[in-house]
C-alpha cells in the first residue's frame, strides 16, 4: 500500500528521483521515521530556490515524522561544487555563525521546533567535524570512498574541467559522514535533497551500509527555476529572500502573485497547503480569472512565510496600489538623501531600480515609469524632493522612496 505521505508528495510534484522508493515506502509505513535535510549557511537566509526541500519536509512533520535540519557550519568552510563553475568564496568563522543565526529564522518560519517525538531539532556539523584531525579523518573513512567513484560524480565531473581544489574534493565525503552520523546519533534514516545534491547524498548511503550494514534513503526534489529556466539562488543574482529584512512580505507576496501562468498549478502544490482538489479547481482558470488563482497562491505562500497579518497587508497594499488608492504602508521603502532636484535617470539609478543609466532611459521613453502615478516619458525631466516618492516601473514594481535629508 502505497504511504498516504509519499502519495502527497508524488501529487504535489515534489518528488524526482529516490533511492529505493519500495523500501522507503515499507520504512514510512512501519512508524515515525527521522529524516533530515542540510543546508551551508553561505548566506544569513533561505530563498524561494530552497523552499522545495523545505516544503517537502514541512509535509514530513505533518504526518508524524521527525525532521532535522543541519546546518553546515563544516562544510560551509569548504564550499559545495554541485552546480557551480568555481569556488565558493570562504567565510569567516563570525561570517559562518551569522549566517548560521539568520537560517534557524527562515526554517522556523516553517517547521516547528521543540522536544516533542516530531518536533524537529536543529544541528551543526561542525559539533562532530570539528573532533576530527586530517590523519584521524583519513583512517577512519579513507578506504570508504574511491576515486573511481567520486569521478563519477556530475558535480565532480563539471568543476574538473575548471580547476576544482583539493579542498572541494573532500565536500562530498564531509556529506556522506553528516548521513552516518545522523543515522548513528538519532537514528536518522532519509535525506532529503535537491536534484542538484544526489551525488553527495548516494555516498552518505554507501557509507552507511558500509560501516553499519544498515539501508538508508534518500529523496530529491525538482530544482525551483525562474521564467527563464534558471535555478534560483543567490549565486545566479535572482533570489527572493525568506527573511523579512533581505525581501518584504509585499515583495515575497508580489513574486508569487505575478508568476508565469504555466507556472501556477506547480506552485499552488509545492508552496502552498491548499487542498488538491482545490487547487484542480483553481488551475482550470483561464483567461483573467487566472489571475484570482495567483492572488490566493500569493496570499497561501506568504501567511507560511510571513503570517497570517503580514500576508493581508501584502494583499492590502497591493490592491490598493494596482487600484490606485494611496496605502503605501506595506511597500518596499528605499531611503535617499534628496537635498535638491535630481535628474530621472540618476535619481531611478541611484534607488536601484536600474543597473545603469541607459536602462532607466530606455524604460523611460517606453513609458515604463510613473513618478506619484504621472507618467514620466522625458528623461531629461527631474524629480523634486518631498517627504515620500511613490515610483512605479512597469506595471508590477512600486517602491516608496523616502527622503532623509
Amino acid at each position: 500500500m502505497q504511504n498516504e505521505l509519499l502519495r502527497e508528495l508524488e501529487l504535489r510534484g515534489f518528488i524526482n528521483q529516490a533511492s529505493n522508493m519500495d523500501g522507503l515506502n515499507d520504512a514510512l509505513n512501519a512508524g515515525r521515521m527521522v529524516g533530515y535535510w542540510g543546508t551551508d549557511p553561505t548566506g544569513d537566509s533561505l530563498h524561494v530556490g530552497h523552499l522545495a526541500s523545505l516544503m517537502l519536509m514541512r509535509w514530513f512533520q505533518k504526518y508524524g515524522h521527525k525532521p532535522i535540519l543541519l546546518v553546515g557550519g563544516a562544510t560551509g568552510r569548504i564550499g559545495d561544487p554541485s552546480g557551480r563553475d568555481k569556488g565558493r568564496p570562504m567565510l569567516t568563522d563570525e561570517q559562518i555563525a551569522h549566517n548560521c543565526a539568520g537560517l534557524r529564522k527562515s526554517i522556523s518560519k516553517f517547521i516547528k521546533f521543540g522536544d516533542g517525538d516530531t518536533d524537529a531539532i536543529m544541528v551543526d556539523n561542525y559539533d562532530w567535524m570539528k573532533d576530527y584531525n586530517h590523519l584521524d579523518f583519513l583512517r577512519e573513512y579513507g578506504t570508504d570512498f574511491t576515486v573511481p567513484r567520486m569521478l563519477s560524480m556530475e558535480s565532480v565531473r563539471r568543476r574538473l574541467a575548471n580547476g576544482m581544489t583539493f579542498l572541494e574534493f573532500n565536500y562530498m565525503t564531509f556529506q556522506a559522514v553528516d548521513f552516518l552520523t545522523l543515522y548513528k546519533k538519532y537514528g536518522c534514516q532519509l535525506q532529503f535533497c535537491g536534484a542538484d545534491q544526489w551525488g553527495n547524498c548516494v555516498m552518505g548511503i554507501e557509507l552507511i551500509r558500509k560501516k553499519l550494514g544498515k539501508e538508508a534513503f534518500v529523496l530529491s526534489t525538482a530544482l525551483i527555476t525562474d521564467s527563464r529556466g534558471e535555478k534560483i539562488g543567490k549565486s545566479a543574482g535572482n533570489a527572493v529572500w525568506v527573511n523579512e529584512d533581505k525581501t518584504s512580505p509585499y515583495e515575497y507576496y508580489q513574486y508569487f502573485r505575478n508568476i508565469p501562468d504555466d507556472l501556477v498549478e506547480k506552485f499552488l502544490k509545492i508552496f502552498t497547503e491548499i487542498p488538491l482538489d482545490e487547487i484542480a479547481r483553481l488551475a482550470a482558470f483561464q483567461g483573467a480569472e487566472l489571475n484570482v488563482a495567483k492572488k490566493i497562491l500569493a496570499f497561501a505562500a506568504t501567511e507560511i512565510a510571513h503570517g497570517h497579518d503580514a500576508a493581508v497587508a501584502a494583499q492590502s497594499a497591493a490592491d490598493a496600489l494596482f487600484s490606485g488608492g494611496a496605502d503605501s504602508e506595506n511597500v518596499p521603502t528605499f531611503e535617499l538623501n534628496m537635498s535638491g532636484d535630481m535628474g530621472i535617470v540618476d535619481f531611478l539609478v541611484n534607488i536601484n531600480l536600474f543597473q545603469s543609466k541607459s536602462d532607466a532611459r530606455r524604460m523611460i521613453e517606453q513609458g515604463g515609469i510613473q513618478i506619484d502615478g504621472k507618467k514620466i516619458t522625458d528623461w531629461k525631466s527631474v524629480v523634486v524632493p518631498a517627504d515620500e516618492i511613490m515610483v512605479q516601473k512597469g506595471k508590477k514594481t512600486f517602491l516608496r522612496v523616502v527622503n532623509k535629508n
